[in-house]
């Protein structure tokens, strides 16, 4: 069985395509069960985030082509559509590639954390779908525990860094004095909560968060001392957005035209500011041809993060590092995986072996033999049959010059060269 990643990320696909690939949380556990029903298919876990859509596999290599058409299939597009953007890695480069996702090596945002958390979510996904098996199963925990090691041991992660933490920076650079303004945000998962976190150590003047559910909503905004609504009471506040953050899971906009044109209105064209971190988006793009309308997405905090970039360079050089070893031992894992059938045949047959031999051997004691000459008896017995069959092969592999085996024999029996 092969291991096969097929995907999109940010460096490969626009948001627009993202967006239309990306797999809610709520229909991920129907999705696994469609896929796993693939012929090609053994094992299968799914990352979807703002970011990318990635499909991990277990079984056959050349099933790519299966999996573009359940793609195409499940999401209701054409393959030219979107195959253009497409990336897949196979064995070694899956393993490789996994490790290099969870420690943020393949982020927008050079070693962002929250990239582990999700990596995490699509496997508990999946083991509850019930869509893994033993190599996917071993592979997310070592890719979770190389993950931990480049923490720990590299500073990839010593400062706050995310989506979230790029567009407060950059919230930063177009208000010289965030104290005076007010900053409206919508949703209440984690990106919003580090966006609340960020502006709230940058002393945000005010902090409104809306969210579909009240309860989480004002959670989140006890903790960061905000006021909270409901999406419904949403246009009755978005005149007080200097500063607005989306991130939903909302499969349509949140925001339209029309509201953010009202809004400005009541702000007599004071001028906002709006970022839109979810995939599919939650700001209808026509937003940004508003005038007084500074609009961002997801992929327009490139140059923010370019700053990031520069300070993470080391550590990313560390990271590499470690993953290079931790990929080694992985695939020696699986290699070992190959001899695990010849492994327990092989201990069936001494189990065997020693089964009968030791039944012979306390036949002799109840009929009266000396326990001396009977342990004698059984030692020799077991030797003689134990050796019997790799002696007879060894013999043949003589006579057939096979000098590879008998090498082989002598690696795996540990024996010395006299020679």
């Amino acid at each position: 069985m092969g291991i096969l990643t097929l995907g999109l990320n940010h460096t490969t696909a626009p948001v627009s395509i993202r967006e239309r690939l990306a797999f809610p949380a709520e229909r991920l556990k129907h999705a696994l069960r469609r896929l796993i029903q693939l012929p090609e298919i053994e094992e299968v876990a799914i990352l979807s985030t703002c970011n990318r859509t990635e499909l991990y596999c277990g079984g056959d290599p050349a099933g790519q082509e299966a999996l573009i058409d359940w793609m195409a299939h499940e999401r209701h597009l054409r393959r030219e559509d979107f195959q253009p953007f497409l990336y897949t890695h196979v064995d070694a480069e899956t393993i490789r590639h996994m490790f290099r996702v969870a420690c943020g090596l393949d982020s927008l945002i050079l070693g962002e954390p929250q990239i582990l958390g999700q990596m995490k979510s699509a496997y508990q996904a999946a083991a509850d779908a019930g869509t893994l098996g033993k190599t996917l199963s071993k592979l997310f925990q070592h890719t979770f525990s190389a993950a931990k090691k480049v923490r720990t041991d590299t500073a990839i992660g010593s400062s706050p860094v995310s989506v979230a933490f790029a567009a407060v920076r950059l919230a930063q650079r177009i208000f010289d004095d965030l104290g005076r303004q007010t900053a409206v945000l919508i949703g209440a998962g984690e990106t919003i909560e580090l966006t609340a976190r960020h502006l709230t150590e940058h002393r945000i003047g005010a902090l409104i968060i809306a969210n579909r559910t009240y309860d989480r909503a004002h959670a989140l905004a006890q903790r960061f001392g905000g006021f909270a609504i409901t999406l419904p009471e949403l246009p009755h506040h978005l005149a007080k957005a200097d500063i607005l953050v989306a991130s939903t899971a909302s499969p349509l906009p949140i925001l339209g035209k029309g509201s953010v044109e009202s809004a400005l209105k009541a702000r007599k064209r004071k001028p906002m500011f709006m970022v839109d971190l979810a995939v599919p988006r939650d700001i209808e793009p026509e937003v940004a041809q508003l005038r007084d309308v500074y609009l961002y997405t997801v992929d327009d905090l490139r140059q923010v993060v370019e700053e990031n970039l520069r300070s993470r360079q080391e550590a990313a050089k560390q990271a590499e590092e470690i993953i290079d070893t931790e990929v080694a031992h992985f695939l020696a894992w699986l290699r070992a995986q190959g001899a695990t059938a010849t492994i327990r045949d092989f201990r069936a047959q001494a189990e065997q072996i020693r089964d009968e031999a030791l039944g012979k051997a306390r036949q002799l004691l109840r009929n009266g033999h000396p326990p001396e000459q009977t342990l004698e008896f059984l030692a020799n017995l077991l030797t003689n049959k134990l050796i019997h069959i790799p002696s007879s092969q060894l013999r043949l592999a003589g006579a057939h010059q096979r000098q590879d085996l008998i090498a082989a024999a002598r690696e795996l029996f540990q024996l010395k060269d006299d020679s």
